[in-house]
């Protein structure tokens, strides 16, 4: 059985420092302004390209052929974005927890992860500039349907250290969320490591349903979520095989997306995205838990994948398989407020 393609409904290529230099992001916190001055000085000169693509989500088909493997990984971590080994040809795809409009709050003084993404690859912001100016609003959701957006080979230029750090001045509950807008800039700056040279990121971007009556999950909340992901993890594929070498591996990092503002449950978002990689045909789904808890959680919707998934299988079919999971009684949480 053949594994559908999403269909691509915009794609651009810039050309990095062009981009950088006619459309600079636009920081309206004095936080963000000192972190990009710090790391991309007056007269940065910026390499290669950068490709921009948005795709729609596929339909939901009726049955997913349970083919090929996929190997599972699980990290007590925050996103490292690690550069790759010398002549390793993996694709490796990095999440953006997204708002509908794409990277709408990077200006601002909010540092969550979309935020700090694009804080540490100035070049997004850039992006969403540039297409705005040229009248494109970049929407991951448009007329209620996932719309996710890739964006390839951009520049990480800093690293910033987000959590907790009693031993330093200023960083006592750490920079994350509406603290970072609070924090001294010199408490930034130090949280902050510049890369050099700059590493080089893909991005796949992706917007979760928020809470809003709260409760159980609907059954047509719990498909969305899934389609969103497998739409968005099959884009990843699709444009892996396109422009990467010939038989390169595709492989996706993700975490508890659409669980902290949005008040998901981590433990249906995680077998969510277990399910959604499985059936796109990525080779591997890298799971960064951030912690011990949420480990557990983690591992929690492990276990239900693999009742769900179970060795030997052929064929799967989607109603049946997102029915099960409705009747599971997964619960929405609360909002972060970040």
């Amino acid at each position: 059985m053949s594994r559908p393609t999403p269909e691509l409904l915009a794609e651009r290529t810039f050309a990095a420092h062009d981009l950088m230099q006619a459309h600079p992001p636009v920081w309206k916190d004095k936080n963000k302004q000192a972190l990009y001055a710090y790391s991309t000085p007056e007269g940065t000169h910026h390499e290669g390209e950068l490709y921009y693509s948005r795709w729609r989500a596929l339909p939901l088909p009726s049955l997913f052929a349970v083919e090929g493997d996929i190997h599972f990984e699980a990290r007590e971590d925050i996103f490292g974005y690690e550069p790759l080994p010398e002549g390793d040809t993996t694709i490796e795809w990095y999440l953006n927890f997204a708002h509908q409009r794409l990277f709408i709050a990077y200006k601002s003084g909010l540092m969550a992860q979309d935020e700090m993404q694009v804080a540490e690859h100035p070049a997004l912001g850039s992006l969403r500039e540039a297409l705005v100016h040229d009248g494109e609003e970049p929407l991951t959701v448009e007329d209620g349907v996932a719309t996710p957006v890739l964006i390839m080979g951009v520049e990480r230029r800093c690293s910033i250290d987000t959590t907790p750090c009693p031993e330093r001045e200023g960083r006592l509950y750490g920079l994350y969320g509406h603290r970072f807008g609070r924090a001294s800039q010199e408490a930034v700056l130090d949280a902050t490591t510049l890369l050099t040279p700059p590493t080089r990121s893909n991005i796949l971007a992706m917007e979760a349903p928020p809470v809003l009556r709260g409760g159980l999950y609907k059954p047509e909340e719990i498909s969305f979520i899934f389609q969103t992901a497998w739409s968005g993890f099959s884009a990843a594929r699709t444009l892996s095989e396109r422009r990467g070498a010939e038989g390169a591996k595709v492989v996706i990092h993700t975490g508890f997306w659409g669980c902290g503002a949005y008040g998901g449950s981590r433990e249906l978002m995680a077998l969510l995205q277990l399910l959604a990689a499985r059936f796109a045909g990525v080779d591997g789904l890298v799971f960064h838990t951030f912690d011990h808890a949420g480990m557990e959680d983690y591992e929690d919707a492990l276990e239900v994948y693999h009742t769900l998934v179970p060795v030997g299988g052929d064929e799967i079919e989607c109603q049946v398989l997102l029915d099960k999971i409705a009747k599971m009684k997964f619960a929405w949480g609360e909002s972060d407020g970040n």
